[in-house]
């Protein structure tokens, strides 16, 4: 079943609650999300989108994962 924006904010809110989150996307299935987060100061762009991906508890995993495709743009506040 795919998956809806709010719910993936909701996950990504439960692992980066002072965070701006906005998530986009129609289908539940191609999505796109943004995540501005103080944690991710000093990180590197790899280590900032595992960090989410880790956020989404394995909705992404395989070919069974709810989530097919997030694109992501992630940064510290500026």
């Amino acid at each position: 079943m795919p998956m809806q924006a709010r719910e993936i904010e909701d996950l990504l809110r439960a692992s980066f609650p002072d965070a701006e989150i906005k998530v986009e996307g129609e289908d539940g299935v191609h999505m796109a999300a943004m995540v501005i987060d103080e944690s991710f100061r000093g990180k590197n762009r790899v280590q900032q989108q595992r960090a989410v991906y880790a956020a989404l508890k394995g909705k992404m995993d395989g070919s069974n994962g709810e989530l097919h495709a997030l694109a992501l743009t992630t940064k510290a506040p500026d």
